[in-house]
Order: structure tokens, then sequence, then C-alpha cells
């Protein structure tokens, strides 16, 4: 089967490539070293990206934006990423919902809130659903338990609802102009059967944000409480159906999201491959290069190999993505990537180690957003309770192989 990128998406590496070399690389340490609140965030670097196309790549051309398809997504991501984690983050947080936008959105909506994201070269988006009490259940909750899941509510009051209740380490929280916002809009239902998707902008009558949290890593990427005290939404800006919340987030826009963080994972490992290559020429002990050091070329070759591994992964995961082919499930390639960045981070720092000394700034950043893959979309524990849905699923035959999958 033939991979080769086609001309545009080759284009839009090269483009993520050379903005990530020449834009993010220089301002990433420094952003990285400044902790907590919103000082990391840094609105330029937002601003070029944007005009470059980079902040509304996945909005369809009939809207128009650029309608990029998901291999092209995969490399842009990764090639940011490889400037820094949390700026392709902050990046591609935005494509998500464009997804959800542009599946499932009215037109009026389309015009309110798609039109005035395309114009703003600072307006980035975000989902409200983890709360204080109510996290990795809200992935996969008990089907039979009401109280489970989130407990914002929403309470119907004329043309409006009325949402009270706080959310917690929301992604873009503090620079965000919109956030879809997940409430419990039916509390004797099931997460599944009674929650609705709300839109709502900063500004909206009894809306703020709350908390700035400071992490250790990832310190660019803003994570804010939300907080609503009768916050007075319109009926109109309810995403699909009343209670039909869950059936919202189930589509391209779900998919993405753990496929995002898959190809981010990407860059990180290129990232870190290329701090130890650059490390290993220049650095000596014992007479010679380190690369020259046995011990050191097998962390080397571990590297590469789980590095080019994941590529491999990621590139499969778009393909599908973008011809609707079952197969490699992305939520699977999402799991896989947090023990590849993981240890492929912790291998370039080990390496580093070998001198002695001081340890190198970056590798310890790069281990320090590694660790955050621990914990996103759930924790690694709960995202694999995902392969469950393939003893669900009718034996099929897979389009790359020929063989029968479940």
């Amino acid at each position: 089967m033939d991979f080769s990128l086609n001309e545009e998406q080759r284009t839009w590496q090269m483009e993520a490539r050379e903005f990530a070399r020449e834009e993010i690389r220089p301002i990433s340490l420094e952003r990285d070293q400044i902790e907590g609140g919103f000082e990391p965030w840094d609105w330029e670097i937002i601003r070029k990206g944007s005009r470059l196309g980079f902040r509304t790549l996945a909005v369809p051309r009939d809207w128009g934006g650029p309608g990029a398809d998901f291999v092209t997504q995969g490399l842009v991501m990764a090639e940011l990423a490889r400037g820094d984690s949390a700026i392709s983050k902050a990046f591609s947080q935005n494509w998500k919902w464009s997804h959800l936008i542009a599946e499932n959105c009215t037109n009026d909506q389309k015009e309110r809130f798609l039109k005035p994201f395309l114009a703003d070269d600072m307006y980035v988006m975000g989902a409200a659903s983890t709360e204080p009490n109510a996290g990795s259940d809200n992935r996969y909750p008990p089907e039979d338990d009401p109280k489970s899941g989130w407990r914002l509510r929403a309470q119907r009051n004329g043309d409006e609802w009325l949402l009270n209740g706080e959310k917690t380490f929301i992604a873009n929280g503090s620079v965000g102009k919109l956030f879809f916002v997940s409430a419990r809009t039916n509390p004797d239902a099931p997460i599944r059967d009674g929650t609705t998707v709300f839109m709502v902008p900063l500004g909206t009558p009894g809306f703020r944000i709350g908390k700035i949290f400071n992490k250790s890593g990832w310190r660019f990427y803003q994570n804010a409480e939300l907080v609503f005290e009768n916050a007075r939404v319109p009926h109109a800006n309810i995403v699909g159906a009343v209670n039909g919340g869950v059936k919202v987030r189930s589509g391209a826009a779900a998919e993405f999201g753990d496929f995002e963080l898959a190809a981010n994972a990407l860059g990180v490992c290129d990232a870190a491959c290329e701090c130890a290559m650059e490390f290993t020429r220049t650095e000596r002990r014992g007479g010679k290069l380190l690369c020259d050091h046995q011990l050191i070329q097998l962390k080397l070759n571990e590297m590469h190999v789980l590095t080019e591994a994941l590529r491999s992964y990621v590139m499969r995961t778009a393909w599908e993505m973008d011809h609707k082919a079952q197969g490699a499930n992305a939520v699977l390639v999402m799991n896989y990537s947090t023990d590849v960045i993981q240890r492929v981070t912790r291998l370039n720092l080990e390496i580093h180690r070998a001198a002695g000394g001081v340890i190198d700034a970056m590798a310890v950043k790069l281990v320090r957003d590694g660790i955050i893959w621990s914990h996103l979309a759930g924790d690694t524990t709960q995202r694999l309770k995902a392969v469950r849905r393939f003893a669900k699923r009718a034996p099929t035959e897979s389009i790359l192989t020929g063989a029968l999958t479940t």
C-alpha cells in the first residue's frame, strides 16, 4: 500500500517544520521555565501560527478553512510538537472542536461561532468536561449509575438554561473564547442519557475563569477552572439535542482527541532522538565520543525503534480515519504513545546523565512533558478499558491485511 505523501501534505509538513524550527524552538525553554499561571502563555506565537493556518487547519473548506485531512493534521501536530509539545497542543486543541462544529452544529451556530473563530487570530476554544469530583468516569462511566460522572447542572428557564457548578483542569481555560460545556440536564439518568453539550462563549453572564494551574510539564498550555453561577446560556447554543451530549462527542471529535495526543507524542519522541544524537556526537567519555560507546548505542537504537514504530502506527491510524476504515483504533495508538513517549524521553535523560554534571534543561523538559500522557483523556488504566468495545464488535475484514479482525 502506498503511504507516500501528496504535494499538499508535504507542503503543510514543511511549513510546520520550519515554523517549529524558526519560531517555536527559540522560545520553548524560556516559556517552560516560567512556572504557573498565565505567564507561560505567549499570544505572539499563537498569532504567528494562526496566520499560517495552524489554528484553523481542520475547519472545512466549505466554511473558509484549509480542510486538511487527518494525515496532514498528524504531520503538522508532530512537527509542531518537535518544537514544543505544549505549543503544538495549543493549536490542535482547536481542531477537535472544529470537527465537532462541522459535524453537529447548525448553520446558525456556525455563523455565530465558526466565522468569528476563523477571523480572529486570538480566538481559541476548549471543552469543559473534567470536574473536581468527576474525571475519568466521564469517559467510561458505569452504565446504570446516575450519580457517576458530571455534576454541573443545567436547568431550563424559558429560552435560556441556567448552569451551576465547576469544571477543572480545562484546556485553554484561561485564554479561550468559546467552551463546549457538558452538563447534566437529567440528573436521574446515567451520564450517557442525561447530558447536554452547551456552547458557552467568554462573557456569558454568570460564567467566570477561576484558578489557573501550574503543571510539571506543558507549562505553556493553559489549564484552568471554569465557574458557573446561574450562567445564562441560550437554548440556541445547545449542540445537537437535549440529553444527547454523549452522542455529540462520539464522532470524529472523539476519535481525533486520542489521535491528536499520539501524533503530539511522536513529535516529542523526534525531539528526544534529535537531542540525544546531537549530544552523543559532541560529548566524550573515556577518550571517545559517547555515540561510540556500546551502552549508549543500545539506548539510541531503542529510542529510534520505538519512535519509528509509533510513527507507523500514527500514520496508519490517520489514513484509516481519512478512509473511514475499521482497523487500528485511535484509542489504542494513544495508549501505545503513552508508553513510548515516557520510555524515549527517559532514555534521552539517561544518555545525558552519562556525561555527569548538570543535566540538560531540554532533556528534563521532554521528560516532564511526557509525564502528562499518564493522565490525558482519562488515566492510562481507564483508557485501556476501551478494548472492551472490540469484544462487542463483529469480525470484519481488515482493509490493510485482509485478515479477519474483531
